[in-house]
């Protein structure tokens, strides 16, 4: 398998937690190189259903060693709560997970500030999922933030925690919260930095040394590609790179060191939160609910949901430098017919091919649809390209063709054997 980066090819919640999982087989190393447990990953094996935040998602396969980057912001709380609950659920987790000293902390306050920060803003809500990730990321920006290496460091932690609540408590009263109490974060986090602490080490190192031994490292993303903070549709993103740059500076692997980016992708497209949707379609999203599909891992929130959007998969295949396309939800159109396809934007009567940067224009932007036969089959039993049918091969080819990336996976199922490997 070698290097491989795989990257969300959308808006996030593409099923990359189910691709990971079967990439992994054939893996050594899992790592996670952004974001936080703002992201939720759902792997299903043998009938039980995983929810992964923070741990990556090779943790549910047996001799595979997973590392959270030091690109990653790790609410400490959280983690312990989910190490504790994939051990409850037969999951062996010890040598087996590594953390770097250099991920900075998400704390208390960043998540009341989160909160308070979306609740002002009303309308103009970014529709984050509160769990302080954005703020973690201002701190980290500013030179202020926390990190796991001081964690590692009682005095030093309690010292540097200390002036942050001060700093944060002033801000939080303005706004009208209720203050963080030192006393009570400073023991509850030096407490699970004690548990936490076999995990910490230099990851960026431990990286090296096994690429130098030949061993092969799926680089884990997060969210997608158009919420990265950079190439996203800012403002509404997330607050890191989810692109496959991301990878790289998330993790302290170089850019010559991987061998291919995997691209995943629905067979239509969905987002979660604020922010235009160009494809969004009322009709749809309602079909799909009303089937159990389409609300979020992590908050269980309702997804947003619309037709296949080339325009912005084929950006996004320029982006990242995507080599392969792993397609996920076929089967969410085993029963729509006919199938719309956005082939093109048009904006004030100019016809775009590309998504424009701008927030407010693409929210104008209206989509130039392509209709394709629907298949009218259920999908879900085919595990060959050839056992699907021909108005399915034919749809999964169109758009492979169109976004610019060679098809290499595809998922008609949320089990891991719902797999076609082409």
């Amino acid at each position: 398998m070698a290097n491989t980066i795989l990257i969300g090819a959308q808006w996030g919640d593409e099923g990359k937690g189910k691709i990971i999982d079967v990439l992994t087989a054939k893996a050594d190393i899992v790592v996670r190189s952004q974001g936080g447990n703002n992201a939720g990953h759902t792997v299903i094996h043998r009938g039980a259903k995983y929810v992964l935040h923070l741990i990556p998602s090779g943790i549910l396969r047996r001799g595979k060693i997973c590392v959270i980057g030091n690109g990653v912001v790790v609410d400490p709380l959280a983690l312990i709560v989910e190490i504790d609950g994939l051990r409850k659920s037969g999951v062996k987790i010890g040598r087996n997970l590594l953390i770097s000293n250099c991920a900075h902390l998400v704390l208390p306050y960043h998540r009341l500030l989160d909160e308070q920060r979306e609740l002002h803003k009303g309308r103009a809500r970014i529709g984050t999922t509160k769990r302080g990730i954005g703020p973690a990321y201002g701190d980290k920006a500013a030179r202020t933030g926390l990190r796991m290496s001081d964690l590692m460091q009682p005095i030093v932690f309690s010292k540097k925690l200390q002036a942050k609540v001060l700093e944060n408590n002033r801000i939080l009263q303005a706004l009208g919260a209720k203050p963080v109490s030192f006393r009570e974060v400073n023991e509850s986090y030096l407490a699970i930095g004690e548990k936490l602490r076999p995990f910490i080490g230099n990851t960026v190192v431990y990286l090296h040394r096994a690429l130098e031994r030949g061993k092969e490292i799926l680089f884990e993303g997060a969210q997608g590609t158009f919420l990265d903070i950079d190439h996203g549709t800012y403002p509404y993103v997330t607050s890191s790179n989810t692109t496959a740059g991301g990878a790289c500076t998330g993790t302290g692997v170089p850019p010559h060191r991987m061998d291919r980016v995997v691209g995943v992708m629905k067979a239509y497209t969905t987002r979660v939160g604020e922010g235009a949707l160009p494809t969004e379609d009322r009709q749809f999203t309602e079909r799909l609910h009303g089937l159990g599909r389409e609300f979020g891992a992590t908050t269980g929130r309702k997804r947003r949901c619309g037709w296949f959007d080339a325009v912005a998969t084929r950006y996004a295949t320029m982006i990242n430098g995507t080599d392969e396309l792993a397609i996920t939800n076929l089967d969410g159109l085993d029963d729509i017919d006919p199938i719309r396809v956005c082939v093109a934007y048009r904006l004030n009567g100019k016809r775009l091919n590309v998504p424009p940067s701008d927030a407010a224009q693409l929210a104008n932007c209206k989509p130039v649809y392509k209709q394709v036969r629907g298949w009218n089959k259920s999908t879900r039993s085919a595990r060959k390209f050839s056992q699907l049918p021909l108005a399915a091969r034919n749809y999964v080819k169109y758009i492979s063709e169109i976004t610019g990336a060679k098809l290499s996976m595809i998922s008609v199922g949320p089990e891991r054997g719902d797999t076609i490997i082409l």
